[in-house]
């Protein structure tokens, strides 16, 4: 596992990539021309610039800054649970209501959320055989 704690303040797309790609059988692709990180043919995460349909919702209030990234969650359970949370970066828009996935802006979000959403993500899409062994060698890991 990489060590990224190492990598300045602000994480960056690179960052994304890096965090993404350590995680097993991740590959990087393309979804609607830009970068995404899939697991057993599923995107997890990808990054999502706003439309103009984004902006226009926006109305007066300045959108976050990108870049923004996608990233899947389990289900509107777990989304509703992790907006409720209140963490720093994380967020979602009227776009994504009814769509099991949380939106990150990397200039707020802490290196160690971003880690942690992209393993949310990815085990909300990664087949079993993946996400078990992963678990279990993560739970002897310490913190």
């Amino acid at each position: 596992m990489t060590d990224f704690a190492t990598v300045g303040r602000v994480v960056r797309i690179e960052h994304v990539a890096a965090m993404a790609l350590d995680l097993p059988e991740v590959t990087e692709s393309e979804r609607h021309g830009r970068q995404a990180w899939t697991v057993n043919g599923k995107a997890f995460a990808w990054v999502r610039p706003f439309s103009k349909a984004d902006l226009k919702r926006f109305g007066d209030v300045p959108p976050p800054p990108g870049p923004i990234v996608a990233v899947r969650v389990d289900d509107l359970a777990e989304k509703e649970a992790v907006l409720a949370a209140n963490t720093k970066g994380l967020f979602t828009i009227p776009h994504f209501d009814g769509f099991a996935a949380v939106l990150v802006e990397l200039s707020k979000v802490s290196k160690r959320t971003m880690r942690d959403t992209l393993v949310d993500g990815w085990l909300a899409c990664a087949p079993t055989r993946l996400t078990d062994g992963y678990v279990e060698r993560r739970k002897d890991r310490p913190r």
